[in-house]
């Protein structure tokens, strides 16, 4: 299996999973550059998968439809370009011979789903989770609340810690300067920046990056760690109670990421 992340836009990945005959792809948002790997390797297109509704990850679909060979998968609980089949915690679909679990994880949309592969074979496995989790970091909450976006996270961080994180932007390294500035005595983190610094100015992508690393360095999966928490309560001391619950902690910090420049 050939894993691909797909520039598009500003900042999106387009992920791009073939096999040499036939390809799926995640979140297309433009269809020009999935139309141009398609081309190129020759690979029939047998799937898309979609984490949420937002423009950027499903405006291409229509484009594709025509060459497309198999379903369409999206969230029950969010707005998609029919026709899909709708997915939902629980369920498991297959394609490419590959069994993908689906995952809820909403928060940055009311019915935003991840998709997570165990059994690649010969690799680590798979999670491609949209806009809920990024290196460092994590999707704004427009339509879901702290505490869904907290249990979401949670959820994804639980995972084997081999798992690849197939984010959808790349905003590694903003969130890496937020990170740093919430836990800078974080020697992890200081060193998986110095990597993902060198990564950018080579042109090169930050992801997929492996599990374990985000569980490291990922100021919104460690709320519950006294560092995170202390930091909380120095940037918004009257705003916390005197003992903040982890989902206290993700509020203060994920409100101070979105003022963070």
């Amino acid at each position: 299996m050939t894993l691909t992340p797909l520039p598009a836009f500003d900042d999106n990945y387009l992920w791009l999973l073939d096999n040499g005959r036939e390809a799926l792809v995640v979140d297309p948002g433009d269809a020009a550059p999935v139309a141009a790997a398609l081309d190129a390797r020759r690979l029939t297109l047998a799937g898309i998968l979609l984490t949420h509704h937002h423009g950027d990850h499903v405006g291409g679909v229509e484009a594709l439809r025509p060459r497309l060979q198999g379903p369409v998968y999206g969230p029950a609980r969010d707005r998609m370009p029919e026709p899909v089949t709708r997915v939902s915690g629980g369920d498991t679909i297959e394609l490419l011979g590959l069994r993908f679990a689906v995952l809820d994880v909403p928060g940055h949309t009311a019915g935003h789903v991840a998709y997570f592969c165990a059994d690649v074979p010969g690799q680590a496995p798979l999670l491609f989770c949209g806009d809920a989790l990024f290196s460092a970091g994590c999707g704004r909450l427009f339509e879901g609340t702290p505490a869904q976006m907290h249990a979401s996270l949670q959820s994804l961080a639980a995972l084997p810690g081999a798992t690849r994180v197939c984010c959808a932007h790349e905003y590694t390294l903003s969130n890496l300067r937020f990170a740093r500035e919430v836990d800078p005595h974080n020697a992890v983190l200081a060193a998986h920046a110095a990597w993902a610094e060198g990564q950018r100015s080579a042109g090169q992508p930050t992801l997929p990056v492996p599990l374990g690393t985000e569980t490291r360095i990922n100021p919104f999966l460690r709320c519950a760690e006294p560092a995170l928490r202390e930091a909380a309560r120095r940037h918004a001391p009257l705003q916390l109670p005197a003992e903040p619950s982890p989902v206290d902690v993700f509020a203060t910090l994920r409100e101070w990421k979105n003022g963070f420049r």
